[in-house]
């Protein structure tokens, strides 16, 4: 309570509420200062900074601490792991450990009897203390300990949303052991905490490698190297998982998981391929809860997201979006049906596979092994009497006639192919073999896009680049006289120290008009395209990164990094020609 009655004097915490959070201590049993923190009600740092005057102990930033190694190699793992303990340093017989509880007298007396040691707390941000655990100990450090000493944990963190079956193989026997269940469960939950987008698990000659992609990168996990010996248990737990066969080692298989993990629902698309030293997985999840499908946040500046609209507010026609995998083509789709969608517009798409399911969408999934195929989808749903039709990807002729086709026939229709621009659209439907009259008179626009990560709101900060340091093409024209200002992240706990926290577009969007179908007509290649394009006012990938990085939604490096510099020349040209 006297913490709380601090908090109260300090002017951080309503008088009032002190009553009802002393309630569900005592229902609950937690510290007070965790009610405090998990309600939200008070900042961390002024709970900690309450907590150590409180204790008369000091308060130490983990973000700039180094480790002592040694220190760490005679820890006790299970204590470290059950009770949040950070050990820091030891010096003359006394032990430095950081803790987020200081209620905890107990732990404290646990870690001194086992090590011999006299225990000098410090207190520190919890999630910090975890992190770092994490990073010295390894995801699922203290479940690989349990394996290794033979011990078993009976306790599952994620619930899966379809029964599973396995065989009484020996292999089936080990996956399901209590342990490696738990060891799967703690490297699918902790992707999930950290908002990766896929999981790689990678074995090698003589350990494992797991990776995560967080913001479009490929991010390396430390792990405990005892976990290269529970490798074919772990494939078998996933395999298991997706409800593949686990006696096959030879052949490439796909699956699916479903489950909850902390009250949301993620779907997770198995991919295992045999390698030399062992069947590697790739698992993408599909966060249900984190995606919103509105077209307002995908991040299109005003003049496109206008542009854009005018496109999908048309009665008929085709709208592509072009990009590589992973530019977030089928989110753009995704947010264009909900922004046209209506109790009067009949909307039915055609995927491979059906990544997120949409209310008042009627979606079918592509299943080639007994023939429905894009294009016998396609023939099939015209007599469903549809307004707009998605058509998951044009991958080969037969569905780009089908999409042509319903078109012709007063349909819009959205699809999307792998090109590196929006103008190579046409050219490559035409490779395909389609009719250039055809490519012409249906496609009405083409979005070109990739992902970008965005600077961390908490840790950013302007600054003036060197000016050797920026690309050519950089629009320098609105800064003549005045040095640059541009922003960047520092590196903060809420981003990891990456300066970087989610994604946003940059787009490129081109509107046909009859100069470009005269263009399409006749044959000619995708730069001449683009240069009438710019003409006409297209703003390129490039130039849409750089407004972006005027506007300090990414940096100068991200844009650089995703996308081709343009010809400043005809750049220019295009600009001059926009005003």
């Amino acid at each position: 309570m006297q913490v709380l009655q601090r908090l109260v004097k300090k002017g951080l915490l309503d008088a009032a509420e002190v009553p009802r959070l002393a309630e569900a201590h005592a229902s609950t049993g937690k510290p007070l200062h965790t009610i405090v923190l998990e309600k939200g009600i008070v900042k961390e740092e002024d709970v900690l900074v309450a907590l150590a005057e409180e204790f008369g102990m000091d308060i130490v930033d983990l973000t700039n601490v180094t480790v002592d190694t040694e220190t760490l190699q005679s820890m006790p793992l299970k204590l470290v792991h059950r009770r949040t303990l950070m050990p820091l340093s030891r010096r003359n017989g006394t032990l430095v450990v950081a803790t987020g509880d200081p209620y905890d007298v107990y732990a404290l007396d646990e870690l001194q009897t086992l090590t011999g040691l006299q225990v000098h707390p410090v207190l520190a941000n919890p999630r910090e203390i975890a992190r770092l655990i994490k990073t010295h100990f390894g995801v699922g450090g203290e479940t690989v300990g349990a394996l290794v000493q033979e011990r078993a944990d009976d306790r599952e963190d994620i619930e899966l949303l379809e029964g599973l079956e396995a065989d009484d193989s020996e292999a089936a026997k080990m996956a399901q052991e209590a342990s490696v269940v738990k060891l799967v469960n703690e490297i699918l939950i902790e992707a999930a905490n950290e908002r990766a987008s896929d999981i790689h698990i990678e074995p090698e000659e003589t350990t494992l490698r797991i990776r995560y992609r967080i913001d479009g990168l490929l991010q390396t996990q430390v792990l405990p190297p005892e976990i290269a010996r529970f490798q074919a248990a772990i494939i078998s737990r996933l395999k298991i998982m997706a409800r593949l066969n686990i006696a096959e080692k030879r052949l490439p298989q796909d699956g699916r998981i479903k489950m909850r993990v902390q009250g949301r629902e993620i779907d997770v698309r198995v991919s295992i391929i045999p390698m030399i030293h062992g069947e590697g997985i790739v698992m993408r999840l599909l966060d249900k809860g984190r995606m919103v499908f509105n077209l307002a946040n995908v991040g299109f500046l005003p003049d496109i997201y206008s542009t854009f609209k005018q496109l999908i507010d048309r009665p008929h026609g085709i709208i592509l979006v072009t990009g590589p995998t992973g530019s977030g083509k089928s989110t753009t789709l995704y947010s264009a049906l909900n922004e046209i969608k209506d109790e009067t517009v009949k909307i039915i798409t055609v995927e491979d596979p059906v990544e997120y399911q949409q209310t008042g969408i009627s979606q079918i999934q592509v299943h080639s092994k007994i023939g429905l195929t894009f294009a016998a989808s396609l023939r099939s749903i015209l007599r469903h009497d549809p307004d707009v039709i998605l058509i998951g990807e044009m991958r080969d002729l037969e569905t780009a006639q089908s999409g042509i086709q319903a078109s012709l026939t007063g349909h819009l229709v959205f699809s999307t192919l792998h090109t590196n621009d929006a103008p190579s659209a046409f050219t490559r439907l035409i490779d395909m073999g389609i009719e250039p009259f055809l490519v012409a008179s249906t496609v009405e626009g083409v979005m070109a896009q990739r992902l970008v990560r965005t600077i961390c709101q908490e840790c950013k900060q302007p600054y003036h680049p060197d000016p050797k340091e920026v690309p050519p093409d950089f629009p320098w024209d609105r800064h003549s006289g005045e040095p640059l200002t541009v922003y960047r992240g520092a590196g903060c706990r809420s981003c990891r120290q990456t300066g970087f926290r989610g994604r946003t577009g940059i787009h490129e969007l081109l509107v046909t008009n009859d100069i470009i179908r005269e263009l399409i007509v006749n044959r000619v290649n995708a730069t001449h395209i683009r240069n009438e394009a710019l003409k006409q006012g297209m703003i390129t990938l490039r130039r849409d990164g750089w407004r972006k990085v005027q506007s300090g939604i990414t940096t100068i490096d991200e844009v650089a990094r995703v996308t081709a510099g343009d010809i400043i020349g005809m750049e220019t040209l295009g600009a001059t020609t926009a005003k």
